[in-house]
């Protein structure tokens, strides 16, 4: 006789369970990967308008950070961060939940420190990653589940 983990199947169906498939990702950790990849991305292109001194930035605003151009340089740093822990977070795993949490805890700070600079994308970047992190800390070990 087949214990139940034998048979069960990875397709829907009367032996599959609830319709799980082995290795399947929580749909919340997928969100937050593909967010982190966004925000990342649009980091990177902030980053590089900043390096590049566009017109569409304040330009005479006081920065933490020396000037534009040295914000502009660490966008561009925390946006590639992203990416890469975006990444790290689809594949699944305790090191991507850490990586995605840790660039996300970045990205928040970093956006709050350039609000004098461009308020509305700051906090509307600072959401999107306090979203990220709580999706990742709460349904972070639903990344990969393997019978």
């Amino acid at each position: 006789m087949a214990t139940p983990a034998e048979s069960r199947t990875t397709g829907p169906g009367p032996g599959a369970g609830a319709g799980d498939f082995p290795g399947e990702r929580s749909g919340w950790v997928t969100f937050a990967a593909i967010m982190l990849m966004i925000a990342g991305v649009l980091n990177v292109i902030y980053g590089i308008a900043a390096i590049g001194d566009s017109k569409f930035f304040i330009s005479d605003q006081k920065f933490i950070l020396s000037n534009l151009n040295t914000w502009g340089w660490v966008t561009l740093v925390i946006g590639l961060f992203q990416g890469f822990a975006g990444l790290s977070l689809w594949s699944g795993g305790l090191y991507g939940r850490i990586f995605a949490i840790g660039a996300a805890s970045i990205s928040a700070i970093a956006a709050l420190l350039a609000i004098p600079a461009y308020p509305f994308w700051s906090l509307a970047i600072f959401a999107l990653d306090i979203v990220i992190i709580y999706q990742v800390a709460t349904r972070g070990t639903e990344a990969r589940r393997f019978d």
